[in-house]
This record gives structure tokens, C-alpha cells and sequence, in this order.
């Protein structure tokens, strides 16, 4: 994990960690790094945002970085994650900037970077970026007079990234009863359009942004709001983003979640009775239910486990030409339609095939069977976030509980990539011993580490 950037670009709590001087910064090295090839080309990028109080701060702050190097700057205004992937290759822009925090709390806030293809920035461009920001690897350019960059705006970014997932489907959504939920996120700007020109019966839920009501007790994080609302309105189902809407979750007719494994196994699924099932694969991570192995075997696909972070997931389809991938969270990558995890088309696509088989949702949901599967996320110090790799003691006691499940369940501890924590999954047979096994490992951190 670099210094500044995590799984998912750089995050911290606004104006304290993640600062104003820090965004400029990245910026004027962002503009350097992504075109170093090309000599006094003046760059144009393109920058979005989430929701957040913080964003139109850090916006100010990156436009001033980007700028003063003699990049050219187009404002997006908020929009969701990967509109701004999509159309930094629609429109041939050289590179994309989304601000976001993507599903954490409104204080923190991000930078997740995108070359001109649209795709998340590689750990080696990444760490170019860091050396020069961190350790004055290279000067920053100093232009003056024309060679300043400037500003400009796309108005039609909404209607284009629209247009652009209702196209994905070949019919529409008439006749589905649904809720959405936005999180109080991007999704805030996209969804209605969106569901209006798909013809859905939708209810849209958590859609009125106020610069600190993101995420708050809405969206993915937060599922039982919307688990409560398909039941009491008896809906055919629900589907909820996050704040930057690059993950979707789903309750089905009867209010239970079908998360990213169950979604992707789905789509997996109607991919291989259409015959477009790239390399009859579907990528998933380390943290993917056991249940989804299963399912692969059942159905004859090859499951490929990666690195947790939907950039290693979309890795490892461009190597190998994959065309289905993403994780438990919600981030599902559709390597047809776009570059990076998308919850509105990973909405879409469900609903259409739902239309397609004119089957519920719990229906389609039952082609899989889920694990019982613990997590706990130990709050620790960023500092110390790596340290328990190298504690004997914790290690020990590791091997021991993995020594006693065997083959009926599984460990794995993990620092987060985007949090001060380490995550501790625990996944069995059995519900009761795997959640004992997974708060002893959890105490043990907390009293070493915390």
C-alpha cells in the first residue's frame, strides 16, 4: 500500500489530513506523471465529485494545482465515479479526478485518479506521483502567461453518462416496482433520470444532499432502510448506492440483501446462457463468500480470486480478457460497458435480466448459497495498521483457529485500504464458532495493537 494513495486513491478527513495544500499538490504531480511522454502538450482533465462539504473545497484546490502547471481544467460538477471514467474516454480527455470518499463518513474525504482510458491509475504511476508530491523527486513546471491552463465546464456530463447506461440493455424497466436509494450521494444527480428513461416504477429514497447527510444511515452502507421500505410497499425490489455511486446492493421481493457476490453470480450466470461469458471466467477476491465457489462449480465457470480492491479485480480481467468482476461491497466491473465498478449499471443490468427471465429476484438469488461469514474491523492506527502481520503472538493464535477449521471454514485479517482498521473474516459452517474465533482474534489486535 503506497504512502498517500490506498486500494481506492487517497482518503483522509478533510482540511486536516487530506488538505487543501495536499489536493494542489496532487494535482500539479498528476498533471506531470500522467503526461511525462508528451513535451509541451498542454493536458486537459476532467473533474467530478461526490456530495460532500469538503468536495467543492478540494475541487477549488486541485483546479488551482492543476492549473498552475498548465493543465487544462473541465468541471463536471457532481457525478458519479465512474461517469467521470467514462467520460474522460468518451471525450478524449487526458486524465479523470473524481473527489469522493466514496461509502465512508461525510468528514473524510478522496482523490481516485484515471488515466485517459478511463482506468484507475496502476501502483507504479501512483508511486511517481507520491515521490514527487512527498519527496521532491521533480520540480513542479512553472508556466507563465499562455502557458497557464484553464477552466471550462460540461453541462451535458449528466444527460451523456445517462444515456450512455441506459443503452446497456436492449429493452427497458417498464412494470418493475422498485425503491432507490441514493445514498444522498452522486447517485443524487444520475438515478431519476436514469429509472425515468427505463420507464421503472421507482420510488427514489435518500436523494436530497445537503453536504453532510452522505452515507448517513442511507445507501449501501446502510441496507435495512431499504430492506424495511421494499417490504412494507411490497415492491419487486431495491437497489442501493453508495456515495459515489460505484456500488449497488439489492434486497430482493421479500427484504433480504443480495450482495455483490449474489450479483455478480447472477449476471455471470445469464452471460453464459447468452453465450458472452469471456473465457467462461468471473473474477472475484480473497474476501468472496465460499458459497460463490460453489456456485461456479455448479455452473461450470472459473472463479479467479484476487487481491482485495476493485483495482486488482479489473487487473486481472484486462490481463486475461475477463469480462465479469467485482466484490462483495458492491463493486461490480461490466468490462463491456465500462472501466471501473459502476452501481447504477450493476442496477440495470439485474433488473434487465429480472425482465428477461420474468423471475423474482429471490429467484435468481437462489442460485447461489451464502456462508455464514463474520467481520470485525478493529479500529487501529494508520501507523500500526501493517504491524500485525509481523506479531508472533497474533500469528500464532491465527494458525490455530485456521488448524481447527480445516476445510470447514476460513481466516482472513487484512489491514484496510482505505480505513484506519484491520478487518478480521471469518467464514464456516457454522454460524456460533466462527463468530467465537473471529472475536478472539479481534480482542487479541485491539490488546496488542490498539
Amino acid at each position: 500500500m503506497g504512502r498517500l494513495f490506498g486500494t481506492d486513491g487517497a482518503r483522509g478527513v478533510a482540511n486536516t489530513e487530506l488538505t487543501c495544500e495536499l489536493a494542489m499538490s496532487i494535482g500539479k504531480a498528476a498533471a506531470m506523471v500522467l503526461i511525462k511522454d508528451e513535451k509541451g502538450k498542454k493536458p486537459t482533465v476532467f473533474i467530478g465529485k461526490d456530495t460532500r462539504l469538503s468536495s467543492d473545497m478540494l475541487e477549488g484546490a486541485l483546479t488551482a494545482g492543476l492549473c498552475s502547471v498548465g493543465a487544462n481544467v473541465v468541471h463536471l460538477g457532481t457525478i458519479p465515479t465512474p461517469a467521470v471514467a467514462f467520460l474522460v474516454r468518451k471525450h478524449g480527455a487526458d486524465a479523470g479526478i473524481m473527489i469522493s470518499a466514496s461509502h465512508n463518513p461525510f468528514e473524510f474525504n478522496g482523490i481516485k485518479l484515471f488515466n485517459n482510458e478511463g482506468y484507475k491509475l496502476p501502483d507504479a504511476l501512483e508511486e511517481e506521483i507520491e515521490a514527487i508530491v512527498l519527496d521532491n523527486a521533480e520540480p513542479y513546471p512553472v508556466p507563465e502567461g499562455s502557458g497557464l491552463g484553464c477552466v471550462s465546464y460540461l453541462p451535458e456530463a449528466i444527460d451523456e453518462y445517462v444515456d450512455h447506461i441506459a443503452a446497456s440493455i436492449d429493452g427497458d424497466l417498464k412494470g418493475l416496482k422498485i425503491a432507490v436509494d441514493c445514498s444522498n450521494g452522486s447517485a443524487s444527480a444520475t438515478a431519476a433520470k436514469l429509472f425515468d428513461k427505463l420507464g421503472a416504477d421507482y420510488k427514489i429514497m435518500n436523494y436530497e444532499p445537503d453536504g453532510v447527510n452522505i452515507n448517513e444511515k442511507c445507501g449501501s452502507t446502510h441496507i435495512e432502510l431499504l430492506q424495511d421500505y421494499v417490504k412494507e410497499h411490497k415492491l419487486d425490489g431495491g437497489v442501493a448506492f453508495d456515495g459515489d455511486a460505484d456500488r449497488c446492493l439489492a434486497v430482493d421481493e421479500n427484504g433480504d440483501l443480495v450482495d455483490g457476490d449474489f450479483l455478480i453470480a447472477i449476471c455471470a450466470k445469464s452471460l453464459k446462457e447468452k453465450g458472452r461469458l469471456k473465457n467462461n471466467a468471473a473474477v472475484g477476491t480473497v474476501m468472496t463468500n465460499m458459497g460463490f465457489n460453489q456456485f461456479c462449480e455448479k455452473n461450470e465457470i472459473n472463479f479467479i480470486a484476487t487481491a482485495v480492491g476493485d483495482r486488482y479485480v479489473l487487473e486481472s480481467m484486462l490481463e486475461n480478457d475477463y469480462c465479469i468482476g467485482g466484490e462483495q461491497s458492491g463493486h461490480v466491473i461490466f468490462l463491456e460497458y465500462g472501466t471501473t465498478g459502476d452501481g447504477q449499471l450493476t442496477a440495470v443490468q439485474l433488473l434487465n435480466i429480472m425482465q428477461e427471465k420474468n423471475k423474482s429476484l429471490s429467484q435468481l438469488a437462489s442460485v447461489m448459497k451464502r456462508f455464514p461469514q463474520v467481520l470485525i474491523n478493529v479500529k487501529v492506527s494508520t501507523a500500526k495498521k501493517s504491524e500485525y502481520a509481523d506479531d508472533e503472538v497474533i500469528k500464532a493464535t491465527v494458525a490455530d483457529i485456521e488448524a481447527e477449521l480445516g476445510n470447514r471454514g476460513r481466516v482472513l485479517v487484512r489491514p484496510s485500504g482505505t480505513e484506519p482498521l484491520i478487518r478480521v473474516m471469518l467464514e464456516g459452517e457454522d454460524k456460533n464458532e466462527i463468530t467465537k474465533h473471529a472475536n478472539t482474534i479481534a480482542d487479541l489486535i485491539r490488546e496488542r495493537l490498539g
